[in-house]
This record gives C-alpha cells, structure tokens and sequence, in this order.
C-alpha cells in the first residue's frame, strides 16, 4: 500500500509511515533506570490489580520486568521480530536500514512477528538466568561485568507512529491530541487482532472473553489529574518518571523528561531502528556490555554509560535522578542548587523538595543521659 513520508527524530530521516504526521500537544513518555531496578515485580501487580484483573485477562501483562538476555514476555518477542527485519544499520546516530514499515512484505502495511498462544504462558521465562558460566574466582569489581543480566521493565510506548494504530483496519485505535496516549476504542474494536501482531512490542493484548484488544492506557485518568501512573508510584526502586517530552528542536532544559532525552543523552529509547518513536526510554545499565545494548538502546549508549559513571560530578543531574520516585504529581520543570532538587508543576509552583544527598547522623554508642547503649538497638 502506498506510504506516507514522517520525520523520526529518533533514527534522523524521514521514514515511511501509513498516515501523515501529526503530533499531540503534548507527548507522554516514561524513564526507566534500569542502575536501580531490583525486579520485585511491584509494577506488574499495581498495574494488574487496577487494569487486568477481570476474566479473560489472566494472561495479560500490561507492564511486565523481563530479566535480559535470554527472558522476554511474550517468549522472544524481540527476537523474532529482529531476525525478520535483518541487517539494521546506523552510521553515527543517523539510522540507514529499514524500518517495519520499510521493510513490510507485499501487501502487508508492517513487517510482523506473531507470538503462539503458548509464548503468552510464561512472563517470567528467563528470569534471573545470566549470561554464562561463572567460573571459579570470577568477581564483579570491573566494567563491563564478563557474566552479567538485567531486569528490562516495559509497558506500552504509546509511539508517535503506533503500529497498532496503522494495522487496524476498523480504525479502532487513536492517539490522543491532548497528551498522545494511545487507546483502543473498544466499541470499535472487533477483534481482528491485527493490532497484536504488528505491535512489535507485543504490547497489544486480545481479551479472549470479550473477543476484543486491550492494551495499556497509560493511566489516562491518573494524567488527566496531574498524576503519574499506578506502575511510577508504586515501584520500590524509585526507578520510574513520567512527563511531557519535546522534539529536539523544542526542548526545555528545565523540563526534566527533556533534560535526560535531549541534553544529557541518558535516557535512551527501546529500539528505536522499528521506526515507531516510542515514548518509553531507558538509562541503560553500566554493567552490561555496550555491544549488547546498541541493539537494544541505538548508538548512544556508550556515551550514556560514561555519563550515569560520572553522575558524582554532575550536580544537577545528581539532584534530577533523586527526585525519581519521590512524589505522585508529574513534574512540568525542576531546578537543582548546592543541597537541594526542586520539582514544578504546571504553573511553576513548587511541588517537592528533596536534598541531593541524604544526611547521616551519628549517635554515641553510649547515650549520657539515659545511661544506655545504643548499640545493635533501633
């Protein structure tokens, strides 16, 4: 079918695409610290008991942790959709191979990989599996690590060019002007499912009791209110921000979402050579090797490893990675001085404060006055 041409920022070009461009107001993204994040799975069970707990849904995973390199929910969801689209080339940032859509077979509008029933059974399938044999004196005190994974948490990326969006043929799914969340109208939807396979992310979900997709909805009433998502405020490794972000050539540096994307380059999206832009990133792990992750992360991870390595002489993005995880409102600016980060909302009222480095008192172990040790006391 014929295709239209939109500008990715993403991979640096125009690519081909089904309906002409047209961004939101406003882009809702999310950043994950994938440093801190422990897999305790708090994310998956705040998203599941607030969205996916009815009939039908029992499978569904809206936001999933998979441990990398050998887990992924559905199974290999990565891996079939990436040995599909072959030789994916970049010279500096700029992408030159082909997208999904570029690299569509006749009379398909997307390049897919579909996932059996049976890949949907098993969410937690590699976890905790690292990536060789520990041999005996191996240790950790070097980077990269030589036997190494990490947890990758994910949910939908509600793209800028959404695959799900272009393959419904009942026009079901749309993209939210307001702050581009993408949602399924489900009195629409009849279940055709071709949202599910073309989604490479594997991030749209058929109910098989409503005979209709489902998908995440990026707590749409949460952020209507000004809030961030159950799966932000609920994660125990405060690893998790949800904002506004800009194109490149609107980018705030107050805008903490801009800040980590745009001006420092550390955060870093999930990959981006599928030609959707999604609006999930990642601070990719120092620990991992940067040939793995560039097919992951795209090109910019090396550089985003020596800047999360060097965070101790960087002060302001020191205070902006301590406000992760410390309130619920979402933060339209920040700023960050000698002991403090300070967070925004809307109208530039001040939301959180929070020091950059967290005090340490020192009692005596022999307290004078109540004549008491506090020793191995609480």
């Amino acid at each position: 079918m014929e295709m239209r041409k939109v500008f990715n920022w993403q991979l640096k070009r125009r690519v081909s695409y089904v309906y002409p461009q047209s961004r939101p107001k406003k882009q809702w993204a999310m950043i994950f610290d994938l440093n801190k994040c422990i897999a305790c799975q708090t994310c998956s069970l705040a998203c599941k008991t607030t969205w996916t707990s009815g009939k039908g849904q029992e499978y569904m995973f809206w936001n999933n942790v998979e441990t990398k390199p050998y887990g992924g929910y559905p199974v290999a969801w990565d891996l079939g959709i990436l040995s599909k689209l072959k030789a994916q080339e970049w010279r500096g940032d700029k992408y030159f191979g082909k997208t999904l859509f570029e690299a569509a077979e006749k009379d398909e509008k997307i390049l897919q990989h579909i996932s059996e029933d049976e890949d949907w059974a098993y969410p937690n399938i590699g976890e905790d599996e690292i990536s060789g044999m520990v041999n005996r004196g191996d240790w950790i005190a070097t980077l990269p690590h030589r036997i190494w994974m990490f947890y990758l948490p994910r949910t939908c990326a509600h793209c800028t060019y959404p695959a799900c969006l272009a393959a419904c043929p009942r026009k079901a799914i749309y993209k939210r002007p307001e702050d581009g969340i993408v949602l399924i109208d489900q009195s629409r939807c009849r279940g055709y499912r071709e949202c599910v396979r073309s989604c490479p992310y594997k991030k749209s979900m058929f109910n098989v009791e409503t005979r209709i997709s489902e998908k995440c909805v990026g707590c749409y009433p949460k952020i209507e209110q000004g809030e961030m998502p159950q799966c932000v405020t609920n994660c125990i490794g405060k690893i998790r921000l949800t904002g506004f972000v800009s194109t490149p050539d609107n980018s705030r540096k107050d805008n903490p979402v801009d800040y980590l994307i745009h001006e420092k380059k550390l955060a870093l999206p999930l990959y981006p050579q599928f030609g959707l832009e999604p609006n999930i990133y990642f601070i990719p792990p120092i620990h991992v090797p940067i040939s793995f992750q560039e097919q992951m992360f795209g090109p910019g991870v090396g550089k985003a490893v020596e800047t999360y390595k060097n965070i101790r002489d960087d002060q302001t993005l020191k205070g902006l990675l301590v406000l992760f995880g410390s309130f619920e409102k979402i933060l339209h600016s920040f700023k960050v001085d000698k002991e403090h980060a300070y967070g925004f909302d809307e109208k530039g009222r001040e939301i959180i404060s929070v020091p950059v480095t967290e005090p340490i008192y020192v009692r005596d172990v022999f307290d004078k006055n109540l004549k008491a040790y506090r020793l191995n006391t609480p």
